[in-house]
């Protein structure tokens, strides 16, 4: 009797422990429900009917996939987009991760004024964003002058082949993005450096490694998960960035009648496709070197 007793109040006091725990969290369901969930459902479900905007309301017209056949077989543009800017994305990331760390690393040392240097490198991610980039770049703001005045495209396509020149090259002229959109990386990499103890440094100073021994075998190492989440980062902000042609000409497409929301839906989830798979595969690749730290540890 008292094992049951016991186990009764364990079992009341653990539904009243999730109950208080599911009440705090009932504001962020329901704003979650309403505001992600159903408009998600309600896409995915678009993007396997013909819509068509009717008097008083949609009209849906069931045709499977559709969608997703003529995104790749009919469309000639979506898919010559989603190459050319996947090629652009797999070489920006890795330099704008690269930058970051780099002035992540002075930015860590102690100078008089680094405070004002972490702001600087951090104000374009607050005014930077959303219409004010679109308008800053149709102004041609973004634009590297000395690209076109040097004539570097021969150049270009003498060392890296045709066939990746003008993706270099347009990787080259949005170079000013990786000023802008390397501040919330930085401030990253500036906390995984508070992580590591100043006496591991004092340690290895002692034993005679240089700074340059420190940094390949205390800093980076310490670093890769501040890599990997910076990664994931900057892919996900790229994706979404306001002049990606991608979302163009999804946004284009919603209002085309031959097309229309359903297959504009369709290609959002194409391109949602793409991106959660190579989020996936970049986690599965840091997990795995963690893990192989982790054994030769």
């Amino acid at each position: 009797m008292q094992a049951k007793e016991r186990g009764r109040a364990e079992r009341l006091y653990l539904r009243k422990r999730y109950g208080m725990g599911l009440l705090f969290m009932l504001p962020w369901i329901i704003g979650f429900a309403m505001f992600v969930l159903i408009p998600i459902s309600w896409s995915l479900f678009m993007s396997f009917n013909k819509v068509q905007v009717a008097v008083g309301g949609f009209k849906y017209e069931w045709i499977g996939f559709r969608n997703y056949r003529d995104a790749f077989l009919k469309d000639n543009v979506f898919p010559i987009e989603l190459i050319t800017y996947i090629q652009e994305m797999l070489l920006m990331v890795p330099i704008i991760v690269i930058f970051a760390l780099l002035i992540a690393l002075m930015l860590n040392q102690k100078f008089p004024g680094r405070f004002i240097y972490r702001a600087l490198f951090f104000l374009p991610v607050i005014f930077a964003t959303g219409q004010v980039l679109s308008e800053l770049f149709l102004q041609g703001a973004g634009d590297i002058p000395f690209l076109e005045q040097y004539n570097l495209l021969p150049l270009v396509e003498e060392y890296v082949g045709k066939q990746f020149a003008e993706t270099v090259m347009a990787v080259l002229g949005k170079a000013i993005l990786i000023l802008w959109y390397s501040g919330v990386q930085i401030l990253i990499f500036i906390a995984g450096f508070q992580t590591i103890s100043p006496t591991i440094y004092e340690a290895v100073r002692i034993d005679g490694a240089s700074p340059w021994d420190s940094f390949w075998k205390i800093t980076l190492p310490a670093c890769v998960p501040f890599i990997s989440l910076n990664v994931l980062y900057t892919i996900i902000d790229l994706f979404t960035f306001p002049l990606n042609p991608v979302l163009k000409h999804i946004k284009d497409n919603m209002f085309k009648v031959d097309t229309g929301y359903g297959y504009a839906s369709a290609l959002a989830w194409i391109y949602f496709g793409l991106i959660f798979a190579l989020i996936a595969l970049v986690l599965w690749l840091f997990n795995r070197s963690l893990k192989t730290r982790r054994v030769h540890s």
